[in-house]
Parts: C-alpha cells; sequence; structure tokens
C-alpha cells in the first residue's frame, strides 16, 4: 500500500512550479498537509506588496497534497480565496490544508495561510473531483 507521505514525494518530485515556490512539506497525513515557503524578491507584484497568486499558488500546492495523498488522483473543482492581510519579500508562509469532507467523488479542504509571526495573512477553500485513477 502506498502511504501519503510517498504519494506526495512522488508530487513533488513532477512538480516544477511547486519547486520553483520553493515549498518545503513540512508534514502529510491522510487528508491532511501541512508546506511552507519563503517569499524572494521577484515575487512582488506593481504595489511592493507579493503578488495574490503567491497565496493562492501555497495554498493550491497544500489542497493538492492534501487531497491526492490517499494515491486517488483528484483535480480542483472550485476553489477561493480570501486575503486578509498584505505579504511581503522575506515572510515565511505557512499552508495548512485540513480535510473537511472526503467523499467518494468530491473532497472539501479549507487551508489556512499564516506568516512567521503566525498571522492569517490568507484563507484558502477548494473542493476536489476525484478520479478513479492513481497517481502513482
Amino acid at each position: 500500500m502506498t502511504t501519503a507521505k510517498e504519494v506526495v514525494t512522488h508530487m513533488m518530485a513532477h512538480d516544477l512550479f511547486s519547486q520553483w515556490l520553493g515549498i518545503e512539506v513540512l508534514d502529510i497525513t491522510e487528508g491532511y498537509s501541512k508546506i511552507k515557503m519563503t517569499v524572494r524578491k521577484e515575487m512582488i507584484n506593481g504595489f511592493g506588496i507579493v503578488h495574490g497568486g503567491i497565496a493562492f499558488s501555497l495554498s493550491d500546492s497544500a489542497f493538492a497534497f492534501a487531497c491526492n495523498n490517499r494515491n486517488n488522483l483528484s483535480v480542483a473543482l472550485d476553489t477561493s480565496i480570501n486575503f486578509t492581510k498584505p505579504v511581503h519579500v522575506g515572510d515565511i508562509l505557512t499552508a495548512e490544508a485540513i480535510e473537511l469532507h472526503n467523499g467518494k467523488s468530491t473532497g472539501l479542504y479549507q487551508i489556512t495561510i499564516t506568516n512567521q509571526r503566525d498571522h492569517m495573512v490568507a484563507i484558502f477553500k477548494g473542493t476536489c473531483f476525484r478520479t478513479n485513477k492513481t497517481l502513482i
């Protein structure tokens, strides 16, 4: 049987975007993931704060790792994000994905993004569709 950590290790090895973001996997259990990254200067927008797509992308990776780690290929069906505080260069962001519902064909996840001061900077909600395919 393939473990949740083995699935995410396989995903990270093939996920060039998560690698570019500098994501480090902190914890993986079935239906759960916790990851972090450090914000770099090339991630700022024209307002001098970090582009919202960075927090979204970090959340999306945490979402993917949580909803796929049972080795059932799952894809995003619906996502949304709310930004609660600005993110700055040098911030260390942590995304924690918690499974709210694990259904046969869908799953619902909430991802909380915090900075190094443990301030919530965004909250993401994602619904996935479960295929009948395996990842590895």
